[in-house]
């Protein structure tokens, strides 16, 4: 009889031996999949609607809502749960919301695809939140874009925030400020 419970116990390590590999395995792929973005994505800016709570469990951080996403908006009906946005970049990469991406139109010049979730009919892109070390609110408080770093398909990564004037915000203080 002991022999059958050792054999079980054997099947449970295996199991959650198993389940453990399969967690690191996926972790390591999202990772690789964010660094992709951030070593090869097209930069671009977001305007920003930004307001700064507090969380107890999360800590200090910003709460992003992006113009783009209002503009998108009115659009809520035609698009489907996931997809992509055609937006165009200006002088200052800033993105302005052009079409809903049909596979079957080609990018125009100066088109680049942005990734879009839709729940609850509010349209989500990228990140909608900006964590921060606390007590450093006071550096991003001046934000006004949010800085992505995009894919050719679309994906993206919040990489930091700009002011108005496009300088990059940072804790760290720049010499001669």
């Amino acid at each position: 009889m002991n022999s059958g419970a050792f054999s079980l116990d054997k099947i449970g390590n295996k199991i959650l031996f198993g389940v453990l590999v399969m967690i690191l395995v996926v972790a390591n792929f999202l990772i690789i999949s964010k660094e992709y973005v951030l070593a090869n994505g097209t930069t671009m800016l977001l305007e920003l609607a930004p307001r700064d709570p507090r969380s107890i469990l999360q800590g200090d951080y910003m709460v992003l809502r992006y113009r783009l996403a209002g503009d998108v908006a009115r659009y809520t009906k035609q698009l489907t749960d996931e997809g992509q946005l055609v937006v165009s970049l200006d002088a200052n990469n800033v993105a302005r919301f052009r079409r809903i991406h049909d596979s079957n139109t080609a990018l125009g010049t100066n088109e680049h695809l942005l990734f879009y979730r839709k729940r609850n009919n509010v349209v989500k892109i990228a990140t909608d939140a900006f964590f921060f070390q606390e007590q450093h609110g006071k550096y991003y408080s001046a934000a006004r874009y949010g800085q992505l770093s995009v894919t050719g398909s679309g994906d993206a990564v919040l990489t930091g925030l700009r002011d108005k004037d496009f300088n990059n915000l940072s804790a760290t203080p720049i010499e001669g400020s």
